[in-house]
Parts: C-alpha cells; structure tokens; sequence
C-alpha cells in the first residue's frame, strides 16, 4: 500500500474501501460517476475511485483506462485495460494518480485516459481474459477431466492404437490437437450458454458482446490447453512406465524407440481430450461461468435485485 500514501508532511488519507457489483449500465460512464459520486454523499468522502473489472467506453466507442471528474471529486478506473502484468501494482500508481488529480484541480472539466485503438485493445483484451483466471477452469473440469485421463489409460496400452499413432504424421498430429481442443471449448460454450449477445444494435452494444466473447473463446482455450497439457503429461508418464519400445515395435512392425512413446501419448492425449471430455459431459461449475463476463454479469444483476428487494 506504499503507492497509497501521502505525499511527505501530507495529511494522513483515511481509506474506506467498499465492494459492490456494477452490471453493464455502469460502462455508461455517466452512470458510473453518478453512482460514485452516490457513494460519496451517502458516507461522506471527500475523494472517490471507483475499480472496475468492466471494459470501459466513451460515447465515440473508444476504449479507456480512467475517468475523470475532477469537479464532483470522482474517477473511476477500468482494471482489464491496465493490461495482463502487474495489475496490483499498476492499479495503486493509477490510484494515486487520480487521486492527486482530484486533489489539486486544474480547472479542468473532465480527464479521460484513452486507449490507443488497436494496440489497447489487445491490452484490455488480456486483462479481461487474466480477469477471468483460466486456470481455476481446471477444477470445473474435473469429471471430464478423470473421464479423460481413463480413457486415455486405456488406449496406451492398446495395440491399434500403436499402429495410428506410428502412421500419423506430425502435422496430423497437430491437427488432431488443434481439433480436440477447439471441440472441447465448442462444447463448453454450448453447454454452458456463455455465447453472449447484444442487448441492442447499437455499435457500444454490439462492440462489448464481441470483446465479451472474445475474452470467453480466449479463457477456455488457456483452461482447456492447461488440461490437455497435463493430460499429456500423465499419458506420457504412463507410456513410460508400462511400456517396452520393443516390444510395440513387433506389433506395429518397425523399430521403435523411447521417442515414439512421445507420439503416443500426444496422440492419445488429443483422442481421450475429445472422448473423455465430451463423453463423460462437462458438468455446470461456478468456475466455468466465472470465465464468461457475461454469466458473471447475469450474478450481478441477481446480486443487485436482491439488493433493492432488501431495502
């Protein structure tokens, strides 16, 4: 918390910090500052920044980091287009920033951080994916997972799948890969109902569901990639261990060595991604909707409406 300290010989700052969910209406920047500057009135803060994991725009569909309205004494700052790295780090240097801005007024009205168009959107594109941490998809996926790693037990020892496995070339080796997982997320999808779809034809609506979108293929691809890739590496070490070269070798007909077990078990790893995984059926988690903002969207609003029925 260095980064939030005052300046030296400054005032002490008092830091409240409130968590609530914000649904899509809060991108309308408008509504995010007035509802901030709600925020503020009703707990009396002098200064307010509001942190957000939602992408945020202006009324040109431009993307931005932060908003700010140094006159009501109220920024707000979008998490995801800090990008993928350091996020803590940078979020607390561009806290303090606007805090500062706020602090000392410049006769300024307003004060927006945009984005560049294209390299910022790859930006805020891997901050939204690293939001949705795809590695927690690995415990969604735990009974396809087992099904697979099964499956996968199976076919190694089994004696026509030496034979594929030492026909295939590497490219097709390749596809089969690309293929399994592309299959899997496909699935995921369908299964989960994560395709999200626009509220509306205008070009903001339109716009957020494709980033939404986007960020969902992105973090199901990253989730199932680390699955299938500690697939392999059971596969392979149970090749390893059961296994005699030679042995395959009379069955297939060539001479084979330790190598081949490599292709074995890479083309086993794409056969039981696809019939352990789609056969076992991938079960509803809280993991897997988490890696939609869409689906998290759907929890805010409940959240929200719960929220007003209580008052």
């Amino acid at each position: 918390m260095a980064d939030l300290r005052p300046p030296d010989g400054g005032v002490a700052w008092d830091i409240t910090v409130v968590s609530e969910p914000f649904t899509t209406g809060s991108e309308d920047l408008r509504t995010a500052l007035d509802r901030l500057q709600d925020q503020a009135r009703e707990r009396d803060w002098d200064l307010v920044v509001g942190l957000t994991e939602l992408p945020l725009h202006d009324g040109n569909g431009r993307h931005l980091l932060a908003d700010t309205d140094p006159d009501r004494r109220t920024a707000v700052l979008s998490l995801p287009a800090l990008g993928g790295l350091r996020v803590h780090a940078r979020a607390r240097r561009a806290v303090r920033s606007l805090v500062s801005t706020m602090a000392e007024p410049s006769g300024e009205d307003r004060h927006r951080v945009v984005l560049p168009r294209l390299r910022g959107r790859w930006r805020l594109l891997l901050g939204m994916v690293l939001a949705n941490r795809p590695w927690l998809l690995v415990p969604g996926l735990k009974s396809a997972l087992v099904a697979a790693l099964a499956t996968g037990a199976v076919a190694t020892v089994n004696s026509t799948v030496w034979v594929l496995a030492d026909s295939l070339s590497w490219w097709r080796l390749v596809i089969a890969s690309v293929a399994s997982v592309t299959l899997v997320v496909a699935w995921l999808v369908i299964d989960g109902e994560l395709w999200d779809r626009p509220e509306g034809d205008s070009p903001q609506a339109r716009e957020r569901s494709r980033l939404y979108n986007a960020s969902t293929v992105l973090t199901l691809v990253t989730g199932v990639v680390i699955c299938y890739c500690a697939l392999y590496v059971v596969n392979l070490a149970w090749a390893l261990f059961v296994l005699d070269p030679d042995l395959m070798g009379s069955y297939v007909g060539a001479t084979l060595g330790y190598g081949d077990l490599v292709v074995l078990a890479w083309f086993v790893a794409s056969a039981a991604t696809v019939g352990g995984g789609l056969g076992s059926g991938l079960e509803s988690d809280e993991a897997i909707r988490a890696a939609a903002y869409s689906k998290r969207e759907e929890d805010r609003r409940e959240r929200l409406a719960r929220d007003r029925q209580g008052k």
